[in-house]
């Protein structure tokens, strides 16, 4: 799969495409029904599938901090539709050039000069350009001007009820971790490198392998049993506690994993660390040995819930 960074580094070879656009947030069964859509007809017409992205998303860039957390970082939103079949990703920086962007630039910029668009699928409530201005019926007009087909989306639904990253973002915030399994078509899962840390898991004896949230903060919070899965490696087993360390004062987000029975040095290496079975909330304690014995009971609730999955 081609990645495409910015409209600027369009070029002759990418004109000519089937065609989606969103924030495909969690990659989840709603967005992989809409790409199988653009897969088929692109395979229909003997054309690549392209899915255009925003970053950051625009709700983050209106929003700042008091954006909903993201089900899927960058990267990790890349590597799903990579392994979903699509051919190219064109990721747009959203930014005040394209927050002011017009609906009729849209078009002309990106649907014709850039992509050269043959057909584009959208959702029929999808709103674009400088105050949303663009709409899907300006869309299919532009289409039928400009000879493009514009179609709508096909809804998703479960229990009756849309398929939406909102709708999983909110099952995640009260650990409904099945629930998020079934509408993501897989288990809930955050990916990134192991840091450096305080090492302060090595002098309570449960080491962990933490990865930074950056400015990307997690849907769930707490402690929770998790399978983590590195490349070239069998999974392991164990708990994760994902949140700001009230106890020992931490100042930025974390999901810090404790792997059973594991000695090695992850430094460096890329994690995926899939949520199995929330344990407990994020709590302070008075100390850090009352720390200490609280992970160890947290770990023999993980252990024990592993065993009964065996």
């Amino acid at each position: 799969m081609e990645l495409i960074r910015g409209l600027h580094n369009l070029r002759d070879k990418h004109r000519g495409c089937v065609a989606t656009i969103g924030n495909f947030d969690g990659v989840h069964r709603g967005h992989r029904r809409v790409l199988q859509q653009v897969k088929d007809k692109a395979h229909e017409l003997g054309l690549p599938s392209v899915v255009i992205i925003f970053e950051p998303q625009p709700r983050e860039f209106f929003a700042g901090d008091q954006a909903p957390p993201r089900l899927t970082r960058f990267g990790e939103k890349v590597r799903l539709l990579e392994a979903e079949g699509i051919d190219r990703v064109l990721c747009l920086s959203f930014n005040e050039r394209l927050r002011n962007m017009s609906a009729d630039a849209f078009v002309e910029e990106l649907l014709l000069k850039g992509l050269a668009v043959n057909y584009f699928v959208v959702g029929d409530d999808f709103r674009f350009g400088c105050d949303r201005s663009g709409d899907y019926g300006m869309l299919c007009a532009a289409g039928e001007r400009f000879g493009f087909s514009v179609v709508n989306t096909a809804t998703f639904e479960l229990e009756a009820e849309r398929v939406s990253s909102s709708r999983i973002r909110e099952a995640l915030q009260h650990n409904e971790l099945a629930l998020a399994s079934e509408l993501l078509g897989r288990p809930y899962r955050v990916s990134g490198r192991v840091m450096h840390g305080q090492k302060l898991g090595r002098q309570l004896g449960t080491p962990t392998a933490n990865v930074r949230m950056h400015r990307f903060p997690c849907p769930l919070r707490g402690v929770y049993a998790v399978r983590v899965f590195r490349r070239g490696a069998a999974p392991l087993q164990g708990i994760c506690n994902v949140g700001m360390r009230p106890t020992v004062n931490g100042l930025q987000p974390v999901l810090e994993s404790h792997l059973f029975d594991f000695k090695g040095d992850l430094y460096g290496q890329l994690l995926s660390v899939e949520f199995s079975h929330f344990i407990r909330p994020e709590q302070k304690f008075d100390g850090l040995e009352q720390l200490k014995q609280q992970i160890f009971d947290d770990i023999e609730v993980a252990r024990a819930f592993f065993a009964d999955q065996a």
